[in-house]
């Protein structure tokens, strides 16, 4: 059975810079891989969508700031996140999407990793 795990979660200073790593065998697949993260008392959001072959689109409020990123030989999915706000405290998850298109909607993704902290704060 597919597993995604995640990991590199942490706390930083605003400004700071993190990277989220994902593991799992459905990585190295036809389907598109996401980020969604949750912030306290809110409710999960759409951070970033990966395609195949790689390409990547983003959420108004990180783009510029992150980059996702695939490595299919190594099952592996990338978040780079840089200049990072307050506002981007949240349970990171990654995702793996039923479709080979650039899925943004949360109903769209089968498969889930159980999630990653990230904490920014002075």
């Amino acid at each position: 059975q597919l597993e995604l795990v995640e990991s590199g979660g942490d706390s930083v200073q605003p400004g700071g810079s993190l990277r989220l790593t994902c593991i799992g065998s459905g990585i190295n697949s036809d389907y598109a891989m996401g980020w969604f993260r949750q912030a306290p008392g809110k409710e999960r959001e759409w951070v970033a969508t990966i395609g195949k072959f790689g390409t990547a689109i983003y959420a108004d409020s990180v783009n510029g700031r992150f980059t996702a990123s695939r490595d299919n030989a190594k099952n592996t999915l990338l978040l780079q996140m840089a200049n990072l706000k307050p506002e981007d405290t949240a349970i990171y998850y990654c995702a793996r999407s039923g479709y080979q298109g650039m899925s943004r909607s949360e109903s769209e993704f089968r498969v889930w990793g159980q999630g990653t902290q990230v904490t920014v704060s002075s």
